[in-house]
């Protein structure tokens, strides 16, 4: 892995397992998450004072390590500088004699701080002919779940096991307790993918809740806002295309990324609070760097990280910069995707400009 303290970083850090909830958490869309929470969930009515929470009993720890160690906290820092493009969440997008487009990193979370989005985010959505999102899916949750749930491989164990054979009793048991906090009863999921059945404890228990209330996410609300309004609405991938991915990496990694996050338990909402203070302020190159220094773990070999990172992550920016280029040479276009899938050089922001783009910061 590179190091925190190492050499010029040109793109993010390869994932640890604490990172793997970050990339889902910012990079891949929870709205596979959603569609298991609707089918399968249980939780009583929400209050509306739940469904408006948004700091979820969560802690900066970064800023707690600013006080504790500052020393790592320089390092965590520095190297988030050294990532390319790691700085902003808000870029202009130019070509000679077209009107500019506009391309905002998302968090999929439906946190209001989120929702509110940088300085002149607003104006340009409001000005925006065309809506770019992930998948456009994601307008229709019940027709979205029917078209992944009608494929049984792209979210099924396939070989005729059930999740509590892969896992040792003591982790089994804990998945267990962990489901029904939720809900959700084990034997409902029993079959399930692990990455799937882990979409469950990524969410924080107040994004739960908002979920369940209705909350949209960020790009879920930017896209139905603009179909409301009549403009269209379009998606770089489909939710397939989405759930193939995670379903093409190997099972053993899946369960490795599943128990970590059962471990992490509360502390979700530590790791949550602390990657939306970095998010607002724009460091998103520091996240990765943060991560491994805060949740270090050898659970999951280099070789896991790489093939997450390319399955996930590479291969998805190159498709969406191939599929956002048409839609840019229109001009006056919008685009909304998860933050880390613009940093490094291998990122959105880089992809573009390789295509002729002018990518510049906009906040």
């Amino acid at each position: 892995m590179i190091s925190a303290l190492g050499s010029k970083m040109t793109r993010p850090a390869k994932p640890a397992p604490a990172d793997i909830l970050l990339w889902l958490a910012t990079a891949f869309p929870l709205m596979l998450a959603v569609i298991l929470i609707a089918t399968l969930l249980t939780l009583q009515p929400v209050h509306a004072d739940q469904a408006v929470s948004d700091k979820c009993g969560g802690k900066d720890l970064m800023a707690e390590l600013q006080k504790t160690d500052p020393a790592k906290y320089a390092s965590i820092i520095a190297a988030g500088d050294k990532v390319e493009n790691g700085k902003g969440i808000f870029w202009k997008i130019e070509k000679p004699g077209l009107k500019p487009s506009w391309m905002l990193g998302t968090m999929h979370v439906s946190d209001t701080r989120v929702l509110a989005m940088p300085k002149g985010a607003a104006e340009a959505v409001a000005s925006a002919d065309t809506i770019v999102v992930e998948s456009d899916e994601i307008l229709d949750d019940k027709k979205a779940a029917a078209a992944l749930f009608a494929n049984p491989s792209l979210t099924m164990i396939t070989d005729g096991s059930t999740i509590s054979e892969h896992l040792s009793t003591e982790d089994n048991a804990r998945l267990e307790a962990g489901l029904k906090e939720r809900g959700i009863v084990l034997a409902a999921v029993s079959r399930m993918q692990p990455w799937l059945i882990a979409s469950s404890f990524e969410m924080t228990g107040c994004e739960v809740r908002r979920k369940t209330a209705g909350a949209k996410f960020l790009d879920q609300k930017l896209a139905s806002d603009a179909a409301a309004e009549g403009k269209q609405v379009k998606g770089l991938e489909t939710l397939a295309e989405q759930a193939k991915a995670m379903s093409d990496l190997p099972i053993a990694l899946h369960l490795k990324s599943l128990i970590q996050t059962l471990e992490l338990g509360d502390k979700i909402n530590d790791v949550n609070e602390t990657m939306t203070d970095l998010y607002l302020a724009g460091n998103i190159g520091a996240m990765v760097p943060m991560l491994k220094i805060i949740e270090p773990s050898q659970k999951i070999t280099d070789e896991d990280t790489a093939a997450f990172e390319q399955r996930i992550i590479l291969d998805r920016n190159k498709v969406m910069a191939e599929r956002s280029a048409p839609i840019l040479d229109k001009g006056n276009a919008f685009i909304a995707i998860g933050a880390l899938h613009l940093v490094g050089d291998k990122g959105l922001v880089a992809l573009l400009r390789k295509q002729g783009f002018t990518v510049t910061q906009a906040n």
